[in-house]
């Protein structure tokens, strides 16, 4: 049996969802963030030294980051077509976007929040300061390389209906939360339909509403 460690509102939806996709059997661990820090609670560091989720374990396999385990599952379960054939077009851009959703994509997005958090949670005295300098770098620097990072997803979508071609596939699954999280903390503005179009194509698999259904509550859908 396939055991997910999950955590609310994280990048492991996406591994219920491909599970679902893959039609496997799996048992899921929740685990709930810190209402007030946002933070995983400290069970997670057991299951991992860093404390963090996703993680997967299956018999005396256990496997963590989200990209590792999307490799993982279809390795150990061939047979799904959500991978393309190696050395060939979609398969080159198959492993580009996978690899992608989690290196750049991810960096920018993350410091969005970081430096959203930062006026929330300086000293009262220091709030003034903290929010002017966190609104400069995010004119500056982040909202820049979201603004870039956005109309590339866009103009890529243009070229096929998925981000690995014509046909669905696991670099979806891997695109969906950088997409869903830019959406909810930035928005995507009125320019921006393919990628619109993209979450309501998702959104509407069966398979990741199961998914929802198996992991609880997720503010990005």
């Amino acid at each position: 049996m396939i055991t997910v460690h999950h955590l609310n509102d994280s990048r492991s939806q996406r591994v219920l969802w491909l599970l679902e996709e893959l039609g496997l059997p799996y048992e899921v661990k929740r685990y709930q963030r810190d209402a007030k820090t946002m933070l995983a609670p400290p069970e997670l560091k057991a299951v991992h030294p860093l404390g963090k989720s996703p993680v997967v374990e299956e018999d005396a396999i256990k496997v963590a980051e989200t990209g590792a385990i999307v490799e993982y599952l279809l390795e150990a379960h061939p047979g799904s077509g959500l991978k393309p054939a190696p050395n060939t077009p979609a398969g080159r851009r198959y492993t580009y976007w996978l690899h992608y959703a989690e290196g750049s994509a991810m960096t920018p997005l993350l410091l969005k929040l970081v430096f959203t958090q930062i006026p929330k949670r300086a000293p009262l005295l220091a709030k003034p300061v903290a929010s002017g300098i966190a609104k400069k770098i995010n004119a500056q620097m982040i909202d820049p390389q979201l603004a870039t990072h956005t109309a590339y997803w866009e103009a890529e979508l243009g070229k096929s209906a998925w981000f690995a071609g014509d046909a669905f596939s696991a670099a979806d699954i891997m695109m969906s939360f950088p997409v869903e999280a830019l959406g909810a903390r930035v928005g995507f503005g009125g320019d921006k339909p393919r990628l619109k179009a993209f979450l309501e194509r998702i959104h509407a698999r069966p398979a990741y509403q199961r998914a929802l259904e198996r992991g609880g509550p997720y503010s990005y859908a």
